[in-house]
This record gives C-alpha cells, sequence and structure tokens, in this order.
C-alpha cells in the first residue's frame, strides 16, 4: 500500500492511499515507490500554490524507513538497490533541487501509517487525532 497526506495551517489538504501498481521486491523498494509517488504529488502542489501567487520553500516529507532515505539521498548503485525501476528515482532529482527534503520519523509516530496498515484501536485513534479528524456525534 501507498499512503501519504500533505497538512498545510495544521489542516489536511491532500491525501492518497491505494495499492501499488507493482510488486516490490522489499520493504525498502516499496517505501522507496512511495516517496516517488508523494514526492511528484509534492511538486504538483509546489507548482499549484506558486501558480496562484503563493510560493512554497522546500516541502518537508517524513519517512519512518531508513533504507528508503538512503537510497533518495544517495544517487550510488548498489547491488540491492541495482533493480528499483528508473522512474522512482524521480524523488532524488526532486531533493537535488530543493523541491522536498527527507526527514526521519519513528514508525510509532508515523500517522500515515493510518492510510497503508491496519491498526489497532488506540494507535488509530492517536494518527486520527494527529491528523485532525475527529467524529462529532449530535
Amino acid at each position: 500500500m501507498t499512503g501519504f497526506f500533505f497538512k498545510l495551517a495544521n489542516s489536511i489538504i491532500s491525501w492518497q492511499s491505494r495499492s501499488q501498481k507493482t510488486v516490490a521486491l522489499s520493504s525498502t523498494e516499496a517505501e522507496y515507490m512511495a516517496l516517488s509517488d508523494c514526492s511528484r504529488q509534492a511538486v504538483w502542489m509546489k507548482n499549484i500554490f506558486s501558480e496562484i501567487g503563493m510560493p512554497l520553500g522546500t516541502i518537508p516529507v517524513c519517512r519512518d524507513n531508513q533504507g528508503s532515505i538512503f537510497i533518495s539521498s544517495n544517487p550510488v548503485q548498489e547491488r540491492r538497490s541495482k533493480h528499483i525501476d528508473i522512474r522512482y528515482h524521480y524523488v532524488r532529482e526532486c531533493i537535488e533541487d530543493g523541491k522536498i527534503a527527507i526527514y526521519f520519523v519513528e514508525g510509532s509516530h508515523n500517522p500515515a501509517d493510518l492510510f497503508t496498515k491496519k491498526l489497532g484501536q488506540i494507535k488509530f485513534e492517536y494518527f486520527r487525532k494527529q491528523l485532525g479528524l475527529e467524529f462529532y456525534s449530535p
């Protein structure tokens, strides 16, 4: 599953949760593919905001997989990552151009898990609150 969200002024303005189109051979590859999808959305949003006269700086992207962060930040080809399709390396260009910056966040504190995993009630409610999603009963 690929899942990510974008917040502006502490409100979610864009999100996605879907099955990945390609089978990944490792969790690092799956995370890297999701990071690439997220970077494309970030660049699109950056362009939209620029068109309406509100240019954004570098967009911070938080990840909970050290392997995907390493691959995105280091353009070195290794035997463990040489099979990754070249289209997913777009994220490297985004980092190099200063469009996005990658930051590590602990997996237990990553609210994007709400879009990709089946969570227990405690974690679900914790992440839901972090995202500003509340259920109101009359």
